[in-house]
């Protein structure tokens, strides 16, 4: 049956190995089930229900992906967003979760427009490549202050705003051997480093009372406390309408960037061809949606997704597997509950130093391209915003040209963001 419909022959590959294209992805993917709660529930969520949450947003956004397009790609609460989703809109900005999680369905709904109007399309083709790699990088560096933050190697100073916190103290001693252990792992090839890096300091902190353990198996918590919890109308409030511009941005950014780019990997996508890139494209818009409702961030495709491609995973019998994998985490929420933040924390800071290789794709020989990308990816993490550093990257961007008399250089796309983000500024203030 699973040949029947997936066809895995016809591309190189069999049932044996799309299988273990698909535990092999998960691995690499699967931390996100103990970091996203742990970010989430600084919002006041219930930490249980964002766990259920999370691991069923996975499963239903990889089993989308799996049976629409049948790409070997699997789908999760992304990185970033959830970050913005938390520390920004709900943290500074004074916004319920249940407000922001109305601006991730109405952002998910246009970026469904988006997608079958082919919109979409002309977004991307319009935002500067240099642009789109700062983006990615100032993501990263904004994780990796939260990282440093939760995990108190850096500290809050009255002289100079950021200092260096006690490293003699278990907690961050623990987050530094995190990061160590993760690093080694993964320049090892060894598959699920991050997991692995997550688990083990998860066991040493319970060695030394930092978090107790509660077992390791049971049945899954009640998703209720989330469940259908969001507020639409709410969401439409005026502060929250450039939330959401910024939602749709990066949802276009970080997913399509990353479908075409495991997509080309796995052979999927050859020039004069059909490919299912159309379909692939409204899965991901699809599972934003579900997200939502379930009570979690934006659900985006996942970069780790070329680990399984790698291993050899070509249709979406592998995001099937992802998606089976993801259920039958639902049964370990006791060990979910009993990961510290010093364990999370190392994981968030590698996935920061992975994102930052995203910098040497800007054109550094050319001002007007190096200033705003640099200006993009530094105000994210010294505002605490993502939202501030795409606003200072666009609105630079556009600026520069014109005052340089390139202004035609500049696609519509790119001059409809800048002038959007001047407006809020102008209205807002901050």
């Amino acid at each position: 049956m699973l040949e029947t419909f997936f066809k895995p022959r016809e591309q190189g590959s069999s049932v044996r190995t799309e299988i273990i294209a698909g535990v092999t992805t998960f691995l690499t993917m699967s931390y996100i089930i103990f970091v996203n709660p742990e970010i989430l529930s600084t919002t006041g969520m219930d930490r249980s229900a964002v766990f259920v949450a999370t691991c069923l947003a996975a499963a239903i956004g990889s089993l989308i992906m799996a049976f629409l397009p049948r790409w070997p790609i699997g789908m999760a609460p992304g990185m970033g967003l959830n970050a913005f989703f938390a520390f920004t809109v709900v943290g500074a900005m004074g916004f319920t979760w249940q407000q922001a999680l109305g601006a991730v369905f109405i952002s998910g709904a246009i970026f469904l427009i988006l997608t079958v109007t082919g919109v979409r399309s002309w977004l991307i083709a319009g935002i500067p490549h240099s642009m789109r790699s700062a983006v990615a990088a100032g993501i990263g560096l904004f994780l990796a202050i939260i990282a440093l933050k939760s995990s108190e190697i850096v500290v809050a100073d009255k002289a100079t705003f950021v200092t260096l916190g006690n490293l003699t103290r278990t907690g961050p001693l623990l987050a530094i051997a995190g990061f160590f252990i993760i690093a080694a792992l993964d320049a090892l090839k060894v598959r699920g480093a991050i997991l692995l890096g997550i688990l083990i300091i998860t066991i040493a902190s319970m060695a030394l009372g930092v978090s107790q353990f509660g077992g390791i198996i049971s049945m899954p918590p009640s998703i209720a406390p989330t469940f259908l919890q969001l507020d639409i109308v709410g969401a439409l409030h005026g502060g929250l309408v450039h939330v959401i511009l910024i939602f749709v941005l990066v949802e276009v950014f970080d997913a399509t960037g990353t479908l075409i780019g495991v997509a080309k990997r796995a052979g999927l996508i050859d020039e004069g061809k059909p490919n299912r890139l159309g379909r692939a494209l409204l899965a991901d818009s699809t599972a934003i949606l579900a997200g939502s409702l379930l009570g979690t961030s934006s659900t985006t495709a996942y970069v780790e997704s070329a680990s399984g491609v790698q291993a050899g995973g070509r249709t979406g019998l592998t995001a099937l597997v992802i998606g089976i994998l993801f259920l039958a985490a639902l049964f370990f929420s006791p060990l979910a509950g009993a990961v510290p933040v010093y364990a999370t924390a190392p994981a968030l800071l590698y996935v920061a130093c992975l994102m930052m290789r995203e910098l040497v794709e800007v054109e550094w020989a050319e001002i007007t391209e190096a200033a705003p990308a640099a200006l993009t990816a530094l105000i994210m993490p010294f505002t605490y915003s993502i939202a501030n550093g795409l606003a200072f990257g666009f609105i630079s961007y556009a600026v520069l040209k014109a005052l340089t008399g390139r202004w035609r250089e500049v696609h519509l796309a790119t001059w409809l963001v800048a002038v959007l983000f001047a407006i809020r500024f102008a209205m807002v203030g901050s």
